[in-house]
């Protein structure tokens, strides 16, 4: 995947809408913030204490994941970035003092917006990229936001997300439930033509289990759209929702007590902002009096020559 691509099969018109829709304090997925608090058990392995920090989208990727990180990091300054203004205004009460900070006197040094410049020296974004439509692009704000030495910790969803789901749409000859979502090893790639050093990348499944169909149907309407590019063009009647409903009876597992199982890849990545290297032209040239010094510095030549 080159920095130009999108993510395959993603329609950028439906990924814009989504990534607009109205959000509150209220509206974080619980899995987005069950993936916030496993990738903060990666921060226990990383000595590096942010001065400053940035967390990108903190309403969609963890409201409780911005309160613990400002537990981890008091003394840090903690921005927020929100790229469509409604967003930032309705996370502006997490910049509030709570109560127990009021009656104590403690505080959390926050800012809305991001730093101007390359100064936060870590850069937060969970469940993100994977409904990005233009990710190598946002990784290379990612990377201007970052002071050298500065890292990313990032999440999102991996390709074998839904992959029941996926199964019994084809099966019945449905278009497929979501796009496909990008593997870590491409992401990986797009780290490093960004910029970024020493990408690391690991996955885990999660396999989540629900009780009947409209509690699955209403759990991942919560987590996203479909925004498959070949999805269904219009609405469907209430038959085509009650075949969906049997459809996923198929889904109940004997080892889960009858109940639907479901999984869920999720993609875990960390990554360096390095020195800056220096631009080498391609053809370079030396004087034969420069030669000669470059030599005897080296013990490559004698006085005589």
């Amino acid at each position: 995947m080159s920095l130009s691509s999108r993510p395959p099969s993603l329609d950028p018109i439906a990924a814009a809408r989504w990534q607009t829709r109205p959000l509150s304090l209220q509206d974080t997925p619980w899995l987005h913030e069950e993936v916030a608090a496993r990738m903060q058990e990666r921060l226990d392995f990383i000595t590096l204490q942010p001065r400053q920090w940035v967390n990108w989208e903190p309403l969609s990727g963890g409201v409780a994941a911005h309160k613990a990180l400002l537990q981890r990091y008091p003394e840090a300054l903690a921005w927020l970035a929100c790229e469509h203004p409604p967003h930032a205004q309705a996370a502006r009460p997490l910049l509030d003092r709570s109560w127990w900070q009021r009656l104590t006197g403690r505080g959390h040094r926050q800012q809305a917006g991001w730093p101007s410049g390359p100064s936060a020296d870590m850069l937060w974004a969970n469940m993100q990229l994977h409904t990005c439509p233009e990710p190598p692009a946002l990784l290379r704000r990612w990377h201007q936001v970052l002071a050298v030495n500065g890292f990313l910790m990032f999440s999102c969803l991996g390709p074998d997300t839904l992959q029941e789901l996926r199964r019994v749409h084809a099966q019945a000859g449905w278009p497929p439930p979501s796009h496909e979502f990008t593997d870590m090893h491409d992401w990986g790639d797009m780290l490093v033509e960004a910029g970024f050093a020493e990408p690391v990348m690991d996955m885990e499944r999660i396999t989540l289990t629900y009780s009947s169909p409209d509690s699955l149907l209403t759990e991942l309407r919560g987590l996203g759209r479909n925004l498959h590019i070949h999805r269904f063009p219009g609405l469907r009647g209430r038959a085509w929702q009650q075949a969906l409903k049997q459809a996923l009876m198929s889904l109940a597992r004997p080892e889960a007590d009858g109940q639907l199982s479901v999984t869920f890849e999720i993609v875990y990545g960390h990554a360096l902002k390095p020195q800056p290297r220096a631009k080498l032209a391609a053809t370079t040239e030396i004087g034969l009096d420069q030669m000669r010094h470059m030599l005897r510095s080296s013990g490559g030549i004698s006085d005589k020559v």
